[in-house]
């Protein structure tokens, strides 16, 4: 039997509060890289201090998410998004009156990475797991993953417009009141009347399993731990392009729209890939889609740095590799659900999204550190195309098929 909710809303509801929910939390966390250049020009930082910011906050997104998501799996989603969204918004707040490395820490790195890990796609993702019927759940994963795309390419505009009129203070006070509506969007995903999740096709089911139980057969599973091994490449990626694209391409000479437009281009880009890439989880093989999002990655970000820059380039390489740039969630999430089934998979998916945050933290981390010591980021480029090959053959040995469990004896 499907998992769906006995007392609820209409799928239809829950995919649209949920898709609402990741846009909005999505979206200031996308245009943070807008924010480097007049926060270290003002305090006469360096990029390494507000990197270390970024990569904090990466890290503790990552760190909260399984810890986020076994709450919302014991007791529902309403009050962990709701706690998050109110902590991503103070953090906003702290982050605008941060005059000090420590308060830009705080607020950038602790608060809104433990805001996100609370309030982002990763439990909505599960949210809709558990929610929706089987046959809604493959173009959901796209519609919610593309909805915080679409966040991406609404915020920095936006973020540019109200850095160059009200300034950068204004401008994440803005940012944080934009988080409140997440509140009342948070019930629609309330799971308090859901029946409990049926495992995936062929899976013998473990109603009594534990957390404990449920982590040691995860992280025992070869292919749950080779989908966590290549999940890190996805988070190194695409927090090092987040956060350092503004900056690069104003170290190129390029104005700073510039930069706020690719980020709005991947945002929009995304938006298509992963509607795309959720259609066609249900359709081919999810390992191998996933082989091929990494490798199309490693090649547009290899063009990218061979050729001149312009806007016109800049702004393509944000179309290229916005297809690729939150694809992986999709058949990411659907593979865990696939192995283990619903019942713990927001723990589940979060420890793999930690990965991912681990690779967004040193991702962000050395380009701050390279660039300060050798004044480009140019190794940090080559490292993500080489980290792209290596995630696509990481990635090909995955055995796509429910775990294997004893079947329960009778007492």
């Amino acid at each position: 039997m499907t998992a769906t909710a006995r007392r609820g809303y209409a799928p239809e509801i829950i995919v649209a509060a949920g898709c609402l929910i990741a846009l909005i939390s999505f979206g200031p966390r996308a245009s943070a890289g807008l924010f480097q250049i007049p926060m270290t020009s003002q305090f006469g930082w360096g990029r390494d201090t507000f990197s270390l910011a970024l990569a904090i906050q990466n890290l503790l997104w990552g760190l909260g998410a399984p810890f986020a998501g076994a709450i919302a799996d014991r007791f529902g989603m309403v009050r962990v998004l709701c706690a998050g969204a109110l902590l991503y918004a103070a953090g906003l707040v702290t982050m605008s009156y941060a005059s000090t490395p420590l308060q830009l820490h705080l607020g950038a790195g602790v608060l809104i990475g433990f805001g996100l890990s609370a309030c982002s796609f990763n439990l909505i993702l599960a949210a809709f797991g558990k929610l929706l019927p089987e046959q809604w759940r493959p173009l959901a994963f796209g519609a919610g993953t593309a909805a915080g795309s679409f966040g991406q390419f609404l915020f920095p505009p936006i973020g540019n417009i109200l850095i160059e009129t009200l300034g950068w203070q204004q401008a994440l006070i803005v940012f944080a009141f934009t988080l409140l509506p997440v509140l009342p969007l948070s019930v629609m995903l309330a799971m308090r009347g859901a029946k409990q999740p049926a495992a995936a096709p062929g899976a013998v089911v473990a109603p009594n399993q534990s957390i404990a139980q449920a982590l040691a057969e995860a992280f025992k599973h070869r292919s749950y731990v080779l989908l966590v091994l290549g999940f890190f490449t996805c988070g190194f990626q695409l927090a090092f392009i987040t956060v350092h694209m503004p900056a690069y391409l104003k170290d190129t000479g390029l104005p700073a729209w510039v930069g706020g437009w690719t980020l709005a281009a991947i945002g929009l880009a995304n938006a298509v890939g992963s509607l795309g890439s959720g259609w066609l989880t249900a359709r081919m093989p999810k390992r191998h889609l996933l082989a091929w999002i990494y490798l199309g990655r490693a090649v547009a970000i290899a063009a990218f740095i061979l050729l001149p820059p312009s806007p016109t380039t800049a702004i393509a390489f944000g179309i290229v590799i916005g297809v690729f740039w939150l694809s992986t969630v999709p058949p990411t999430s659907a593979l865990v659900m696939l192995m283990f089934g619903t019942k713990y998979m927001a723990m589940l998916y979060g420890f793999a999204f930690f990965s991912h945050q681990v690779g967004g933290f040193l991702g962000v981390l050395l380009g701050g550190i390279l660039y300060e010591q050798f004044g480009s980021y140019t190794i940090v480029w080559w490292l993500s195309v080489a980290l792209g090959v290596a995630s696509a053959l990481i990635n090909l040995p995955i055995v796509e098929k429910p775990v294997a469990r004893a079947v329960p004896q009778p007492a």
